[in-house]
């Protein structure tokens, strides 16, 4: 390895977007607890009035809020010995290094993607450069180094 080389990350490593989810995560608690204070302070008596289970549907639609940003900040990319494993919102896929061709992340693109053997692509969405492009930029040259020297065109691998 040439002396001005950057070191392979070490193994695992997991590549997901940690400001955003952050982002996501104080954005579902302060909804929940908004709409939660909104249910509690609804009017019980009078010509309008709130029952506990009109308040507790309030207060599930916070929970509900939160459940769907939570389901938001679930990609992630996890990179080990034997392959990566992507996460999407809603699907898992676990690829072997030699599936893997090339990683891809071009300016104006909201996440990378892997170019596969079998002529697809993978998106990455655990890689992502919306309010931290430095880290997805970093993120996505390290995965690119892991998949150069794990690969499919790796010599020795």
């Amino acid at each position: 390895m040439p002396a001005t080389e950057a070191p392979l990350p070490a193994l695992p490593r997991t590549f997901r977007p940690l400001r955003t989810r952050v982002v996501l995560h104080t954005s579902g608690a302060v909804v929940f607890g908004v709409l939660t204070l909104i249910a509690f302070l609804l009017p019980a008596g009078g010509a309008m009035s709130w029952g506990p289970g009109d308040r507790a549907a309030i207060s599930a639609s916070g929970l509900l809020a939160w459940a769907v940003l939570a389901l938001l900040s679930r990609p992630k990319a996890v990179a080990d010995p034997g392959g990566v494993t992507v996460v999407n919102l809603t699907t898992r896929r676990r690829l072997a290094w030699a599936e893997i061709i090339r990683v891809n992340l071009r300016p104006g693109d909201p996440w990378a993607s892997l170019d596969l053997a079998d002529g697809t692509t993978l998106a990455v969405m655990g890689i992502q450069p919306g309010i931290a492009r430095g880290q997805a930029m970093a993120d996505a040259r390290a995965l690119r180094d892991l998949v150069d020297h794990h690969g499919a065109g790796a010599s020795g691998s």
